[in-house]
């Protein structure tokens, strides 16, 4: 059953608080009649729902949920059946409890973009201001679409540039890893049995061997460094100027870089036209577009941008002077400004960049897989024929 707070005066008007357990607001009035306190306010308690593990919600539960919801409220199911239908078959039961527990919020009197800012594990500021657009405009069906749709894009564009990275990680996790075996385990042995041959080694067979010295002494400091120093640097990025500092440098690295920017401006794009679409005012679209961006460059200058339409300026200037979005953008922008078509515009320049995202994707996955194979093959190769010259040594001088 929800919990409500509730504050209000008892006899001697005296001031009470405290929490209630109850079906609605009416029956949390109608309780507290009974006691003889005179309500002054009610609301909804939200409750602390944790979401771990396998039940964490991800986006295409998101959008999943949102198109569900958008096709029952087109159909003209009430929202709270529509919530209570959502709550039983959703798979994720994590995301199960959440709609659940915003379903119970909505049947107590509250609406259902504060029923979701509850949740913002969960829902972030973008659902939850298009959702309240959506409520005052009366086009909760249309809004739910839009978030669908929305969340698709991002989806497939968030598993384009992480799938580009797979192949070349593991394939490096598979060098590195090999490596260190062989001058853990492998190398030590061809060490012994050239000691017992007491022979003159070559330059190439003495370098491998004393770098397996040195790893074999300092694996388990150098591994404790290792695992040190990613959780300072984790410390240090989350830090204002740590996170200002690494993205500026990722920003500015070749080709990555390009898929970096690339994929920053089809996002901002993606998100402020969705946003705008929906009725969110063009300050509240570029205030919640700032917290979404995903680098702390592109966040300022979306930050800074903000700042210039609230004195009455274009929404271009700032962004051309940032120096980080491409001319093209900041042009065709403009162009949408002139024209009243802004959020349609920004649409045009998503689907554009997802497009330009998907070739730079490309681009770098065909450059590092091939540098990747060859840095693996001169590595591992190198160290064993370095372990192999003295055997051909030995055999020239038999001859």
């Amino acid at each position: 059953m929800p919990v409500f707070t509730y504050t209000g005066r008892a006899a001697g008007q005296r001031k009470v608080e405290g929490e209630i357990e109850a079906r609605d607001k009416g029956e949390v009035f109608s309780k507290l009649r009974a006691r003889h306190i005179i309500v002054g306010e009610v609301r909804s308690k939200p409750r602390d729902i944790k979401i771990r593990g396998r039940s964490r919600v991800k986006t295409k539960d998101l959008a999943i949920f949102a198109r569900l919801f958008s096709t029952m409220v087109n159909a003209g199911l009430p929202i709270d059946q529509c919530l209570d239908i959502l709550a039983s078959q959703m798979a994720n039961r994590g995301f199960r409890k959440v709609i659940s527990d915003v379903h119970q919020s909505v049947s107590g009197g509250a609406s259902l973009a504060e029923a979701l800012a509850k949740h913002k594990r969960v829902f972030d500021n973008l659902f939850v201001h298009m959702v309240e657009a959506g409520e005052a405009g009366g086009a909760l069906a249309m809004i739910f679409g839009r978030i669908a749709v929305y969340l698709d894009k991002a989806n497939a564009l968030k598993r384009k540039v992480r799938g580009a990275m797979i192949y070349p990680g593991v394939v490096m996790t598979v060098a590195i890893g090999a490596s260190v075996f062989m001058l853990l385990k492998v190398i030590p042995v061809f060490a012994e049995m050239f000691e017992q041959m007491d022979a003159e080694l070559p330059a190439p067979t003495r370098i491998v061997v004393g770098l397996s010295k040195i790893v074999q002494r300092g694996f388990l400091p150098a591994l404790g460094a290792i695992v040190v120093g990613f959780f300072l640097f984790r410390r240090f990025y989350r830090t204002e100027n740590g996170k200002y500092l690494v993205d500026k440098t990722l920003l500015k690295l070749p080709i990555v870089g390009m898929v970096i920017r690339k994929t920053a401006v089809a996002r901002f794009t993606r998100t402020l036209g969705v946003l705008i679409s929906s009725g969110v005012p063009i300050l509240q679209g570029l205030d919640i577009t700032a917290k979404t961006a995903g680098n702390a460059i592109i966040q300022r200058a979306i930050e800074r941008t903000r700042q210039s339409i609230s004195e009455g300026k274009t929404i271009t200037a700032p962004l051309k002077e940032s120096g980080v979005f491409p001319p093209m953008v900041v042009q065709l922008i403009s162009v949408g400004e002139q024209t009243g078509g802004l959020a349609e515009m920004l649409g045009k320049i998503a689907d554009f960049y997802d497009e330009e995202v998907d070739a730079a994707v490309a681009a770098l996955t065909s450059l590092i897989e091939p540098v990747v194979i060859v840095l693996m093959g001169m590595v591992i190769g190198g160290m064993l024929v370095a372990m192999y010259l003295p055997m051909f040594d030995l055999v020239g001088a038999i001859k």
